[in-house]
């Protein structure tokens, strides 16, 4: 992302799922790629490690309470042969929007849900389209945004 001043000071947590990773270690690799370009730097990006997508939730819901300005969720669910795809899907997906409603840490979605594992793929590639990059840059545009209308995107200590 361009112009995000103070990019070296954030703290950011990346939590990603282990389950499918071939996928997610280029989501992985394209959020970290996305926040060195930006200046975050590396020693100030933590990257956790969750059995799968469903632990995101619980995983990310501790890092929103702790001391990090930002927040990226990165997973793979990818459509299988039973309706297993279908609730899980909608349980992250709805889980970590109530997680995004109730903090003021930005908190940036890159779960990727496919019907193929070649779809999951495409998206999590080195190149322009990696969908844990946009992630990133989602969550430092969203830290420029609330720092710009006054706050530091960080819960209150104490």
């Amino acid at each position: 992302m361009q112009g995000m001043d103070e990019g070296s000071s954030l703290r950011v947590a990346v939590i990603a799922s282990r389950f499918n990773t071939a996928v997610v270690d280029g989501l992985v690799q394209g959020a970290l790629d996305a926040l060195a370009r930006s200046g975050v730097a590396a020693d100030c990006c933590e990257v956790v490690r969750v059995p799968g997508a469903f632990e995101l939730l619980a995983a990310a819901r501790r890092a929103l309470k702790l001391r990090y300005d930002a927040v990226v969720c990165l997973g793979a669910i990818v459509r299988g042969e039973t309706p297993h795809y279908k609730h899980l899907a909608d349980a992250v997906c709805h889980g970590l929007a109530e997680l995004a409603r109730e903090s003021d840490v930005p908190l940036a979605f890159g779960v990727l849900t496919t019907d193929t594992a070649e779809q999951a793929f495409a998206r999590s590639a080195a190149n322009e389209c990696n969908k844990g990059a946009e992630a990133a840059e989602a969550a430092l545009e969203m830290v420029q945004l609330l720092r710009k209308w006054g706050g530091n995107g960080r819960p209150p200590s104490g």
